[in-house]
């Protein structure tokens, strides 16, 4: 049995990953943004985007 291995980094706000080699990708919790074939692509795109903070989903209220 093989473990996924998974290179993870934080640019600007968004998540810029990797599995088992594969192809990088730019992310927010819940939607892939793009994929490149290497990391300073990645990293590049995720830093040319404006910042990113997650939303939440209650408002507060008073």
């Amino acid at each position: 049995m093989s473990m996924a291995m998974l290179n993870k980094m934080h640019m600007n706000g968004y998540d810029v990953l990797s599995v088992n080699n594969g192809p990088w990708r730019v992310c927010t919790q819940g939607d892939r943004l793009a994929s490149f074939a290497s990391r300073e692509e990645a990293l590049a795109y995720a830093a040319a985007l404006p910042g990113y903070k997650s939303r939440t989903h209650g408002r507060k209220t008073g």
